[in-house]
Formats: C-alpha cells, structure tokens, sequence
C-alpha cells in the first residue's frame, strides 16, 4: 500500500518535470516577442485568468511586480462589473486559460480589441479564442494531465506557471535588475534584512566605540575594554586616527602566560597589527560572512569613502548580526 503511495507521486512528478522539458524545447521566438512587450509596456501589467489559471495568473503578476515590473491582477469574473477600467492606454494585458474558452474571458479579449490594447495569449488550445486574439501568443499543448481521472489541471498548471516564471525571470535579466533593486522591493522579512541591512546600521560607534592610542598603558587599556558596550576589545589608533591595531581579551590571555610581563607595558606591545575591518556602507552579512570566514567575532569598520579611510568610525560583533536575525 504504501509503495503505491510512493509509486504515485514519482508518477505524478515525473509526468509534470518531462511536460516543462518539452515546453522548454518548444519555446521560440514568440518567446521573445512576449517578453519584449512586457519591456515596452509604458503602462502596468494586467495579468488575468479565472479558476486554477486565476491562481498562477496572481502568483505572475505579483513576480512581475516583486521584479519591477509594474503589475496588477484583474479578475474576469469582476471585469464585466467595472474593473474593465483598471486597463488603460499604455497597458499590457496578459491572459491564462488552458481552453481558452472560459466565458469570463470573453470581455476582457473584445475590451482589449476596441482598444488597442496589446495581449499575450497563454493558453493549451492556440486555436481557441483566446490563442487567435493574442498579439503574442504562447501555447504549450500538454499530452498528459497528471491527473490518474485526466480532469483536474495538474500538468497544465505546472507548465503554464513555469512558462510565467520564465518570461519574468527573462524580463528581469533584461532590465539589468540587481540585488540593490530587489531589496527595495523586498524590505520586510529575512530577505529584506538580508538585502538592505548595513554595517553602518548595526555598528557601535563614537563613545561605544572602545579605542586607545599606542602610548595607553594595559593597565588603562583593560578598564577601557571592560567599560564600554562591546567587551574584550580595543583598537589601537595611531596620532593620526588610524587604525594600526586591536587588542582583544584572546591577545591578554596569552601575554598573560609568558614570563615577564607587565601592566606598565603600552599597546603597542601587546597589540595584533593591521586587525581586520570592513566598510560601514558594506551589507551586514558581509560582515558575518568575514567573521566566519576569519573565524572571528568582531569587526572594527571604516568608511572608505571618507577622507581618511583607515580610520576606525565603528565596531560590530556577531551577537549584533544574530540578534538582526541574518541566521
């Protein structure tokens, strides 16, 4: 019973991924002409289907909007009850139905001919109403549902969301989008902190920020380490405000255990040279990227685009990076 189980979904998946294979081999230049009036549109982006089509159709528009591409989704069902007026001139419409025949379609097609609005077609039946109205239109003629009844879209639905992701994933390529552009369309969540959170954002600075010169003595050093709101660390700074050194609780523990030693020493004695830092304007999981990488937990950091670079403006530690929830 349970190899059935088993025996059923590898089906199921298998029928689906080899129908994306053959869509992938099918596409061709009218592939290209869809996504090059996705770029011209001067307007939004209306993206339209009703039942199972209607999901992927939302599911579209808000990856083209989440892309930048301006886009809104228009329900067909409400379209003859006033929201024809969502489409305007400069707009694109972009319409998903595996038959191609769904009655609610009907006014959208014959509103986006009286206008001269341009349409992609996304349909199973290219010699449906749907496929012949389209000025570009996008046929992917599935052989087999993955339904064992052959009824409910399954294979169909897979490939026409594929197909969407595709023409978005195309369109983003093509306008140059960066990961800059998408954090500012994702600025809540994981991703958002991910994209936009800066060093300069998590960083303690000014009276937070823990340095002595390389004449302080240990003495003065240790009460400077313990005092401020990032323990066991100083950066030594030179009569220039650069940073030379750093001086952490790991450098006086083994100092601590060679003869000879004394508080009477300066920094410049007990002192690792050139510490690691990175620029506040950097990602803030660059900085936990760093630490990981260097095995450290801290992280003196500098703005390279100031007059003098090496200068230490702040200090972050990885308790700051988890606390952001970048892990």
């Amino acid at each position: 019973m349970n190899q059935d189980i088993l025996n059923e979904g590898k089906r199921v998946l298998q029928l689906e991924a080899k129908a994306i294979i053959e869509m992938a081999e099918r596409i061709n230049g009218d592939f290209i002409n869809a996504v090059n009036l996705i770029l011209d549109c001067k307007g939004k982006v209306i993206v339209t289907g009703i039942g199972k089509s209607g999901h992927i159709a939302n599911k579209f528009s808000a990856t083209l909007s989440s892309t930048g591409t301006p886009s809104v989704f228009l329900h067909p069902a409400e379209s003859s009850h006033g929201d024809l007026g969502v489409i305007s001139k400069g707009d694109l419409v972009i319409a998903l139905s595996n038959g191609g025949e769904s009655t609610e379609m009907m006014p959208i097609l014959s509103y986006c001919s009286r206008k001269n609005i341009p349409l992609i077609s996304i349909t199973g039946n290219p010699e449906s109403t749907l496929g012949k109205s389209g000025t570009v239109t996008l046929s992917y003629l599935i052989k087999e549902e993955a339904c064992p009844l052959g009824l409910a879209p399954t294979s169909s639905t897979t490939v026409t969301l594929s197909l969407c992701d595709a023409l978005a994933m195309a369109v983003l390529k093509e306008k140059g989008i960066r990961q800059e552009d998408f954090a500012e369309f994702h600025p809540g969540g994981k991703l958002g902190r991910r994209l936009l959170l800066r060093v300069k954002d998590l960083m303690h600075s000014q009276e937070a920020l823990p340095l002595v010169k390389l004449e302080d003595k240990m003495i003065h050093i240790i009460s400077q380490m313990t005092a401020q709101e990032v323990r066991g660390v100083a950066g030594v700074i030179d009569e220039d405000g650069k940073l030379v050194g750093a001086i952490t609780d790991g450098d006086i523990r083994r100092k601590l255990q060679k003869p000879g030693f004394s508080l009477e020493e300066t920094a410049e004695h007990w002192m690792s040279r050139d510490p690691k830092t990175i620029d506040c304007n950097e990602l803030a999981e660059k900085a936990l990227f760093l630490m990981e990488q260097f095995k450290i937990d801290r992280l003196f950091a500098v703005d390279k685009s100031s007059a003098n670079p090496q200068q230490a403006v702040g200090l972050i530690h990885v308790q700051d990076l988890l606390q952001a929830n970048l892990r």
